[in-house]
């Protein structure tokens, strides 16, 4: 299994200019994505729809748009028209000074040395040494990958809005670049909606946002590959708690080590005693007298060859306990390689099921939202309807009071036959009022 690197961070003006594409050549991943910052104006925007759209050497051909158009510019343009545009009208109708209304928010932004413009994200898995060995197909599937993680970006950040995603596939890492932009609601000064960086993104809100998106992303990027690899682990706070009830064989492997370790000291203490009785036998070899009828004959007493005998057999059994210890490490290497396959599923079986936590708790947020929004939806509804109420009550009581004046009405004064006449020609009232107030015999009277 191999081990994959995930980066999220926002991106910096400098790693457009073009010292920084050579640069980047250098860098542990080959691109020249650098960390900080946001979009303050219009004209760090354009350089932004410049690099991204690589329109200094025309090789378009290299990249890939999962969102917008081929103008991040013009994309960030309409977000803004189509996010900020009713929240400034309605501004602008609260206001009695003409100096004090905003003609244009995204000029207003732009102009505002206070405020970023929008912010851009770049998002990386893998590096250099491993994409090295990729070819272009391989690579290109990235492009479902990076499009997936556009849209749970969303999905966890509802405050920002992606205005375009490119991914730059003429570097050696495959990467995306994300221009969006943050908002913030409910604003007492000002517009009620706002452009508002520092509220959506901190520096806890980004590193909680990493963790999550680097889940999902390696979550996304199996699924695309058919494969299971995982992510490097970050060195702060790392756990690596595995439970033993995962592990298959665990009390055989458990049981093996203590009986490899009993059989260890056994070896231990039996080797002690050969080294011990090797040099025994050593000096009694070297006493060894040469027989006087041969001299490439040596006289043996019996003494001698027993303890030689015991020598060999002392071997022999120490033999026998290296053959045990060497076919229990060879159990234990198998156990070990099972560990390791195991944790390894464990990992990406953890890490997926995480993603899905992930896209759960999303959803749910996003219904309570909905939910929230539903009810105060059926708030307004019920004060509609109590107001349509009150109304039909009064016209109900106002029709029933025209129909007591006018009863007999031939005897009575005609002001209130002028009154209904008005009221007729006026559509106030139409001929169902008329028949329920006994007059559509003389609606021609009305008409005329």
């Amino acid at each position: 299994m191999e081990e994959l690197a995930y980066s999220l961070h926002l991106g910096s003006d400098k790693n457009r200019k073009n010292i920084s594409r050579k640069n980047g050549k250098n860098n542990v991943s080959g691109n020249t994505s650098l960390s900080n910052n946001a979009i303050q104006n219009a004209r760090q925007l354009s350089k932004v729809d410049k690099h991204n759209y690589r329109k200094y050497d025309n090789e378009q051909e290299l990249i890939e748009i999962v969102r917008g158009s081929s103008s991040p510019f013009e994309d960030v343009k309409r977000l803004y028209l189509n996010e900020f545009e009713e929240a400034r009208l309605e501004y602008n109708s609260k206001q009695t000074r003409p100096s004090r209304m905003i003609d244009n928010y995204f000029e207003n932004i732009s102009n505002n040395e206070k405020k970023d413009l929008a912010c851009e994200i770049i998002i990386e898995l893998g590096d250099k040494e491993y994409w090295d060995t990729k070819d272009e197909t391989f690579k290109k599937k990235m492009t479902n990958v990076y499009a997936k993680q556009a849209h749970d970006l969303e999905l966890l950040v509802p405050n920002f809005k992606v205005a375009s995603a490119i991914i730059h596939y003429d570097e050696t890492s495959p990467h995306m670049h994300i221009v969006g932009v943050p908002i913030k609601y409910k604003n007492k000064n000002g517009m009620e909606k706002q452009v508002g960086k520092s509220d959506v993104f901190t520096k806890e809100s980004l590193k909680t946002l990493q963790d999550k998106m680097r889940t999902l992303c390696i979550e996304e990027f199996n699924q695309e590959y058919n494969l299971d690899h995982s992510l490097k682990q970050k060195q702060k706070g790392r756990n690596k708690d595995i439970h033993v009830s995962d592990m298959d064989n665990y009390i055989q492997m458990k049981k093996q080590i203590e009986k490899n370790n009993e059989n260890l000291k056994q070896a231990n203490k039996k080797s002690l005693e050969l080294k011990q009785n090797s040099k025994e036998i050593k000096d009694t070899i070297d006493k060894l007298k040469i027989s006087k009828l041969n001299k490439d004959n040596y006289i043996l007493s019996k003494e001698d060859k027993d303890s030689f005998i015991d020598f060999i057999n002392q071997v022999d059994s120490t033999n026998k306990e290296y053959d045990k210890i060497q076919s229990l490490s060879n159990t234990l290497v198998n156990a070990n390689e099972q560990l390791k396959e195991k944790n390894n599923k464990i990992r990406t079986l953890t890490e997926n099921n995480k993603a899905l936590d992930l896209r759960v708790e999303s959803l749910n947020n996003i219904i309570k939202e909905k939910d929230k929004e539903i009810s105060r939806l059926n708030t307004i509804i019920t004060d509609i309807k109590s107001t349509l109420n009150y109304w039909k009550d009064k016209f109900d009581k106002l029709i029933s009071f025209l129909s007591s004046k006018l009863h007999n009405w031939y005897d009575k004064d005609d002001k209130y036959i002028d009154v209904v006449n008005d009221m007729y020609e006026d559509n106030v009232i139409d001929d169902n009022d008329i028949d329920d107030l006994n007059l559509s015999k003389e609606k021609d009277d009305f008409e005329r």
